[in-house]
């Protein structure tokens, strides 16, 4: 019997190797798989990529992995917290300025179509963002009738954290209003996808016009009590 679901968060993450590439989901406080990423902080494992839209937000999560010293590279659109009063919310400015981490700024659609590149099995893909930029530097980059274009990689990982609303023991997916934001193409873009979900239902429970991760992307899904925010 097909069952991708686990009892505990440890289990779901038990196997993050050091160096892993980790595609973590959420826009702001929307869609972030908190505990996911606090049982990763718990299972110790480090030299870590992290490819997320932002470098830590709030006091939970992200932040603490970076105050701990175990994230090596970030990949990211929006690298300050938008609470940075509170200590875990500076982590990612203090690590930096001390040379601790390195730093990719990537434009949001480009990181989004990056990731939908890998999970299609398509290659590198030209596009106008970021042409003539401090962005582009590095990158090959070509004028194509009059508009200039930069060459963008597709980007892998080998770990998806993702939040969901719901699923199933298949691994089908529904998530709640924005919640769905990078989610879709970071299950579709790494080898092991891991999902915090609020309820896991019957086979049969979620329509499949309304199913938005179809579960041959996910490897694993974890329930969360009272994992009622957005």
């Amino acid at each position: 019997m097909l069952d991708k679901t686990v009892d505990t968060l440890a289990a779901a993450v038990a196997d993050v190797q050091d160096g892993a590439v980790i595609l973590i989901g959420g826009f702001g406080a929307s869609g972030v798989p908190t505990d996911l990423v606090c049982a990763l902080l718990a299972q110790g494992a480090r030299d870590l990529t992290i490819v997320n839209n932002n470098a830590g937000n709030g006091e939970r999560g992200l932040s603490q992995l970076v105050r701990a010293g175990r994230v090596r590279k970030m990949i990211c659109s929006f690298a300050r917290s938008s609470d940075r009063k509170k200590p875990n919310a500076a982590a990612f400015a203090e690590a930096y300025h001390a040379g601790k981490i390195e730093l990719e700024c990537v434009p949001q659609g480009t990181m989004a179509e990056r990731m939908r590149a890998a999970g299609a099995g398509l290659g590198p893909f030209f596009t106008p963002t970021a042409y003539g930029t401090p962005l582009a530097q590095g990158k090959e980059t070509r004028v194509i009738d009059g508009v200039g274009y930069v060459l963008e990689a597709p980007l892998k990982g080998d770990f998806a954290f993702v939040k969901a609303r719901t699923a199933d023991r298949w691994g089908n997916l529904v998530y709640r209003y924005a919640g769905r934001n990078f989610a879709p193409v970071m299950c579709m873009a790494a080898t092991t996808t891991v999902a915090q979900v609020d309820s896991i239902v019957e086979l049969g429970g979620i329509p499949p016009e309304h199913v938005m991760t179809p579960g041959i992307f996910v490897k694993r899904v974890v329930k969360v009590e009272g994992n009622h925010g957005l």
